[in-house]
């Protein structure tokens, strides 16, 4: 009976201690006390239904607490929606109490919707309040006499909180601002007035508003720095010649190729004529032979014609000589 009675009595304990840690979590007794040592009452319920909805009561609390010492009319209603919804309500109450020791115009609206919109709205505001400095990237341009010229800027960039929805960002503002750099270093005749008057070259920037459609506002454009490259022009013309050159070598080895393959068909030709003389020739015994055995032809005949073809050939030597020899000496 003891055991039992003992086993119920620290059941009883447990459960106890159960309920009381479950009426100190649903029954913040200690936040609704700092409500009221703030001076900004929070009814018992209200944090009864923010612990029951999964609401962390101490955030909504403090920056509720932050919110009305600032003299910011925000309401608990507005927080609870803002952490439900994801957003980082810590930043947006700081950023709201930045704007109004600033006398920047932002309602809570606006800094709600770019915090879900997964911007900074803190960084964004002191943005706004003191411009941010962009190092820019190595931009190479070339001048029309084919100097290229490598240009680096800084770009001064103030937040424009009406456009942090949906404005581009700072790779925007970049590439545009590298594409102004390129065009007026183009629009260059020579490249010594670009490294003359370097203003120039911000001053066309500027002209174009680059920052349309982003969410900045370019306040000024500097350069930094602007080197000599790389003779474009040149190392163009160098390969233009080059190009040239195998282009004619190619052409020239066309004719070559062509010239050679009519002499190969020429040769060939001539072969083929040799083979049919050589294939005639080889029918003459053959026809004398005919000739002697029908009658046609004697053995005088024969030797008569012999005679005239060694004179014919005699004769032909001679000829050829007397053509190659030198002329005789005529005397004075």
């Amino acid at each position: 009976m003891i055991g039992i009675a003992s086993f119920f009595a620290l059941g009883v304990i447990v459960v106890i201690f159960v309920v009381v840690v479950l009426l100190l979590y649903y029954f913040p007794l200690g936040l609704w006390i700092r409500t009221l040592a703030a001076g900004v009452p929070l009814s018992i319920g209200a944090l009864i239904r923010m612990r029951v909805i999964g609401v962390p009561a101490g955030v909504i609390v403090a920056n509720l607490v932050r919110s009305r010492k600032a003299g910011l009319n925000l309401t608990v209603d507005q927080l609870q929606s803002h952490v439900l919804s994801g957003g980082n309500v810590e930043n947006v109450t700081l950023a709201m109490i930045a704007a109004q020791r600033a006398q920047i115009p932002l309602e809570w609206q606006r800094a709600a919707a770019i915090d879900l919109a997964g911007r900074n709205v803190l960084e964004a505001l002191q943005t706004s309040v003191t411009p941010k400095v962009i190092e820019t990237p190595t931009f190479q341009g070339v001048a029309q006499n084919g100097i290229q010229l490598n240009v680096k800027a800084r770009i001064t960039v103030r937040s424009n909180l009406d456009r942090y929805v949906g404005g581009a960002g700072e790779p925007t503002i970049v590439a545009r601002v590298g594409e102004g750099v390129v065009s007026a270093v183009g629009a260059a005749i020579d490249h010594k007035e670009v490294l003359e008057y370097p203003d120039r070259i911000s001053k066309a920037v500027l002209a174009k508003g680059l920052d349309a459609g982003t969410a900045f506002e370019i306040v000024s454009i500097d350069i930094a720095d602007v080197d000599v490259g790389k003779n474009i022009g040149a190392e163009l013309q160098t390969s233009q010649a080059e190009a040239d050159r195998r282009i004619a070598q190619a052409k020239a080895a066309e004719r070559q190729y062509a010239a050679l393959a009519a002499e190969q068909e020429m040769k060939a030709e001539t072969q083929r004529m040799r083979a049919k003389v050589v294939e005639a020739e080889a029918q003459v015994p053959i026809a004398l032979a005919d000739a002697f055995r029908s009658g046609n032809l004697g053995v005088m005949d024969y030797y008569r014609m012999n005679n005239i073809k060694a004179d014919t050939e005699m004769r032909g030597a001679i000829g050829s000589n007397v053509g190659d020899a030198p002329a005789p000496d005529i005397p004075k």
